[in-house]
């Protein structure tokens, strides 16, 4: 059955759906939620929670990675913020937050400007091995060539390519692209890599050798890509077209699994479960970290998009501080908005449809039913 619409006789258009118009429906089983098991693996990497933290400068800082490591989830470092630009870019935090939204824009291109320095990255990764965590740093696409060997040196035990989209063939007439295939080849480390929001890109991504695919194209808090570029796509429907690529990659593979990440548009705990019910194995989460205490934006969160030198499509939000890295992921929650005890709502939520794995959990019933959230 198609799910196409007539937008117009010469144009029709598939109806996709965002985290918003889908819902859980609970099952005839029940179960304790302490019998509920949050563990993922990718690789040889075993964590006791789903959660990858955005690389993005409002969020991740080395001490804040290295506290989400030592709290069983994964944090990854971008290796083209602010830690990497300044020895010390605590000033530049604590302006950046001051800044009105008129000047906001303006003031972070000119701070970013400062160029990306080899011997910054070397410090901040040894500083978060040194703390016994998983260590992990994110590139864009077009400036892995350039540095990726000063990350590998330093040592990473994941590394992560993360563009608003990347695929796996890059078509440039100035430059030579970045040959995804042969990189992850090449490199002794597993390589996540995204975003794609679609059945095709994501197969051609997984075919690249990628442990993982990030889902997502500009559904973040912090990007106004839809109003400045047009293109947007709905989450829970990406994440489901990428699930079923992983599926079909699966068979195709000889069963190599390639671990699907959703990334973007879980700003609440209801979104991140329902994340996981359309197919996704982790979350990657940008502004529901960012409200930690600990968080380097000060109760702001902002992606690169946010001060692109010459096309910004993203901006500095206000999300606010909900309490403590711990409290926001494992409580005791203090508000009844989605945005405190992360994973208690998602091991209730799992308990609640009798699930007791992730993996389980990708099967439950899903229904359209869409509400505006308040």
């Amino acid at each position: 059955m198609s799910n196409e619409i007539e937008i117009g006789r010469g144009k029709r258009g598939r109806r996709a759906y965002s985290f918003d118009d889908v819902a859980v429906v609970p099952s005839r089983r029940t179960r304790d939620p302490e019998q509920v098991s949050l563990n993922w693996q990718i690789d040889a990497f075993q964590f006791s929670i789903p959660v990858i933290a955005a690389p993005m400068d409002s969020v991740m800082s080395p001490a804040t990675a290295i506290a989400l490591g030592q709290h069983g989830g994964l944090g990854v470092l971008d290796l083209e913020g602010l830690w990497t630009r300044y020895e010390d870019p605590t000033k530049l935090f604590a302006e950046i937050a001051t800044l009105t939204p008129e000047d906001a824009t303006t003031r972070m291109q000119e701070i970013y400007r400062e160029p990306v320095k080899d011997a910054l990255i070397e410090e901040r990764l040894r500083e978060i091995r040194a703390a016994g965590v998983t260590v992990a740093g994110s590139l864009s696409p077009h400036r892995t060539q350039e540095h990726y060997e000063t990350v590998l040196k330093a040592g990473v035990d994941l590394f992560v390519i993360r563009g608003t989209t990347v695929s796996a063939e890059h078509v440039s007439g100035d430059s030579e692209p970045l040959n995804l295939k042969k990189f992850i080849y090449d490199l002794d480390v597993p390589v996540i890599v995204g975003g794609a929001s679609t059945y095709q890109a994501a197969l051609h991504l997984m075919r690249t050798g990628a442990a993982g695919v990030l889902v997502g194209f500009g559904g973040g808090a912090a990007q106004t890509t839809r109003t400045s570029l047009g293109i947007h796509a709905p989450m829970a429907t990406a994440v489901a077209d990428v699930a079923a690529a992983r599926r079909d990659y699966l068979d195709e593979s000889g069963g190599r699994y390639v671990h699907v990440i959703a990334d973007g548009g879980l700003g609440r705990s209801g979104d991140m479960v329902k994340a996981f019910a359309c197919g996704a194995d982790a979350i990657m989460l940008g502004a529901a970290l960012a409200r930690a205490e600990e968080a380097p934006g000060r109760g702001f969160h902002w992606g690169p998009e946010a001060h692109h030198p010459e096309l910004p499509r993203g901006e500095r939000v206000h999300v606010g501080t909900t309490g403590t890295l711990e409290q926001i992921l494992f409580g005791p929650g203090v508000r009844a908005d989605g945005t405190s005890n992360l994973m208690g709502a998602l091991r209730r939520s799992m308990a609640t449809t009798g699930y007791s794995e992730l993996k389980e959990f990708q099967r439950v019933d899903v229904v359209v039913s869409p509400y505006q959230p308040q």
